[in-house]
């Protein structure tokens, strides 16, 4: 049997329409020796600190900064999450082929790579569909262009790198901010201070906008006017002369 996971019901259902399969089940659609399922975005992501160690529940500066030997997985603890992963997962191990249609970039390589993962699936054959486009002459095109699953190793390890360096600024420098920098609030409890790769220099640009803003005083200013296009109108085809 071969199995095709998409990014999202929506893109899954569109694959069985186009590929004439049917059959709806709890969690997937089979039917012509296939069967297609989904995920919702991001099923799998990386564990937190204190599920390497249960001493990292305690927030201190004396354990900072924690990079694990081997990152680890889990599940997203989202509702439905865990049902529909075991759905996958058990397509997975009957598949004799496992065709990755998730979105065409890093993210969508990573969550498929991060399910096969933690299904414990990866050995088996794969290969990806890169789909730009969801028409149905778009979908039976890619599938008459299947690649190597493993063509794409590089896209997935560019974006494990993003994962774990996101993880590890992000976890390190939230903890170390909060812990030196956090007021106490009201009920003793110490402020989050949220740090990220992204978010951190993002929130900076706003403020230094809104402080721009804010600091703005309003200053006279002069507007240069001129009337060279006047003047090449009323002497076009004549003869220029200094004066």
């Amino acid at each position: 049997m071969k199995v095709i996971i998409a990014e999202k019901p929506s893109v899954a259902r569109d694959i069985a329409a186009v590929l004439d399969i049917k059959q709806s089940r709890k969690g997937f659609i089979e039917g012509r020796g296939c069967a297609v399922t989904w995920a919702f975005g991001h099923l799998v992501t990386l564990q937190e600190p204190h599920e390497y160690d249960p001493e990292l529940k305690r927030w201190t500066l004396d354990n900072l900064p924690f990079i694990p030997e081997e990152f680890k997985l889990k599940l997203i603890t989202n509702r439905g999450v865990a049902e529909q992963f075991q759905v996958i997962k058990k397509l997975f191990d009957q598949a004799e082929e496992i065709i990755c249609a998730t979105d065409a970039g890093r993210e969508g390589e990573l969550i498929f790579r991060y399910i096969l993962a933690l299904s414990g699936c990866d050995e088996k054959t794969i290969r990806r569909l890169w789909l730009n486009s969801l028409t149905p002459e778009a979908i039976l095109a890619a599938f008459k262009d299947l690649k190597d699953g493993h063509d794409y190793d590089p896209l997935y390890a560019a974006a494990r790198c993003r994962s774990e360096s996101d993880w590890i600024v992000g976890l390190n420098a939230t903890r170390y901010y909060t812990v030196r920098h956090g007021r106490i609030g009201g009920g003793g409890d110490r402020v989050l201070w949220s740090i990220g790769r992204v978010q951190t220099p993002v929130l900076a640009m706003i403020v230094v906008r809104d402080d721009t803003i804010l600091q703005f005083q309003s200053q006279p200013f002069w507007e240069l006017n001129t009337h060279y296009r006047e003047v090449l109108f009323k002497h076009r085809g004549k003869r220029f002369e200094d004066p």
